[in-house]
């Protein structure tokens, strides 16, 4: 919470206040947040895109696609529009195109007048004329580019995958309903209105979120108890007119409804990894990949996707596309979807291991937020366990290394929620998580909403659940890189070079 000092108890505050709010004023606009405009002083940015913002860029992207951006705090709509937020394909030929603003999700939505021409680099841009509803601009024009494909999507999304399970029984209270989308869906789409969850007809009281980057839609109850006990209830994504739609406006063919029924207890505090416990490495539907020699695995490997995007990595059983440069072990099992070695039963195996992974994603980004004590910055910290939240939307342990410090508890544990990303080390500068005092691997968790990143050499600890996938070290290096836990990809892949993981 913010410290507002008493204006009259100090006599010159309230000039020190005027004199901020008149500063701040010069320098783009609005009030100081003293002055009764919390948050107003800090430049907003883009914090989520679709097509994403990413390296390497997105391709294959529809060409009847439509253009999100996700802003950090509340905008002003009038401030948005086509010269505000552009799109070039190529880069400099404008695409004739028109922009709306929601207030209620803070996305801003650049529909194309005409389909995009294919098989072209797009530009997309968000200039510094776009302001906070306090006036206050983006610090710098925020720009990325994305492929387009061959032609346009015509295609119905689904539904691939619910939390809680469909039928299932004694769910905990306090459990978070998800679901996720087989592609990029309009967050505009997604509310209270076209995601519900009802009990015994009647509607549940919930908020209702999209995240981007996992194509994760949520609804948590708004009651601090959760869901009514010993009840059973219907969740319902609908279709339809009113109904949510994809990145291209397509709405699904039928109704997504499952049902669920709880017990009498509110869920544990610790996080439940479920079957991906047992997994050092997963790649989302996108893959495993590893490059060198020296690569190790302790713990399961898997993908929902096919067996042909795991690379340079082999098990007891199988080997997968490993060639003299490219050679990694798994001491447990790989599973992947066909072809073979691939079969149904490992594709259930792997589908499960995500469900899983997404629900415990989902509980890690529920907790309550905590503080910040490094600004977004770890390197060098002793942290006791608890939840630490990043402000600014990302951490890096970069400037030294990050001490976690049990001080005698084996039970404690740690979450760490990140919005963006993390880092750890960089390219010429590794960097360490060391555990002391009873401080256990098992029980360090990073939510991530995007990538995260391993620098080469570096150690990192704990269990990372990235949408966008984890990327460990860097290809042609040779020093060995350690990960003592999990790198869990709920959609994007991950890669190592010369890795060291050890599921604990």
């Amino acid at each position: 919470m913010q410290h507002r000092p008493n204006l009259f108890k100090h006599p010159f505050a309230w000039i020190a206040a005027l004199f901020v709010a008149f500063a701040a004023g010069c320098g783009g606009g609005g009030l100081d947040p003293i002055l009764g405009n919390p948050g107003a002083g800090i430049a907003p940015t883009v914090s989520v895109t679709s097509p994403a913002a990413s390296a390497p860029i997105v391709t294959g992207v529809a060409t009847n696609t439509r253009v999100f951006a996700t802003f950090s705090k509340p905008m002003a709509a009038a401030t948005l529009g086509a010269t505000s937020f552009t799109l070039a394909c190529p880069a400099g030929t404008p695409v004739n195109a028109t922009v709306a603003y929601d207030a209620a999700t803070r996305v801003a939505t650049l529909t194309p007048a005409a389909p995009l021409p294919a098989s072209t680099l797009c530009v997309a841009t968000v200039t510094t004329a776009v302001t906070d509803s306090a006036g206050f601009a983006l610090a710098a024009n925020f720009t990325w580019s994305f492929m387009t494909g061959a032609g346009g999507d015509a295609v119905a999304p689904t539904v691939t995958t619910v939390t809680p399970a469909d039928g299932s029984a004694g769910i905990c209270r306090t459990k978070i309903v998800s679901a996720v989308f087989s592609e990029p869906m309009d967050p505009t789409t997604i509310n209270s209105a076209s995601f519900t969850v009802t009990d015994a007809g009647i509607a549940v009281a919930g908020t209702v979120s999209y995240d981007t980057r996992s194509q994760i839609a949520s609804f948590v109850p708004t009651s601090p108890t959760g869901f009514a006990a010993s009840r059973t209830f219907v969740v319902t994504v609908k279709s339809g007119v009113a109904g949510v739609r994809d990145a291209a406006g397509n709405a699904p063919a039928a109704d997504r409804v499952w049902g669920f029924s709880t017990g009498a207890a509110a869920c544990a505090s610790t996080v439940d990894l479920g079957s991906i416990v047992s997994f050092g490495g997963f790649g989302g539907g996108a893959g495993v990949t590893n490059q060198g020699v020296n690569t190790v695995v302790g713990g399961d490997l898997g993908t929902t996707g096919a067996c042909t995007l795991i690379t340079g990595l082999h098990d007891a059983g199988n080997t997968y596309t490993e060639t003299g440069s490219n050679i990694g072990a798994v001491s447990g099992t790989i599973s992947c979807a066909p072809p073979a070695p691939g079969t149904l039963v490992s594709q259930a195996i792997a589908e499960q291991a995500r469900a899983d992974a997404v629900s415990a994603w989902n509980d890690l980004k529920a907790k309550p937020p905590g503080s910040d004590p490094g600004a977004g910055q770890l390197g060098g910290l002793v942290l006791a366990s608890g939840t630490y939240t990043a402000a600014g939307g990302t951490f890096a342990v970069t400037t030294g290394d990050l001490t976690l410090d049990a001080q005698g508890n084996a039970g404690a544990t740690w979450v760490f929620q990140s919005a963006a990303s993390i880092t750890v080390g960089l390219s010429a500068t590794p960097r360490r998580v060391l555990l002391v005092n009873g401080a256990q691997a098992a029980n360090v968790f990073w939510q991530v909403g995007s990538a995260a990143r391993i620098e080469d050499g570096s150690t990192m600890v704990g269990t990372i659940i990235a949408p966008a996938g984890v990327t460990i070290s860097t290809a042609g290096q040779a020093i060995q890189t350690t990960l003592i836990g999990r790198a869990i990809g709920l959609t994007a892949s991950v890669t190592m070079v010369n890795t060291t993981i050890v599921a604990p």
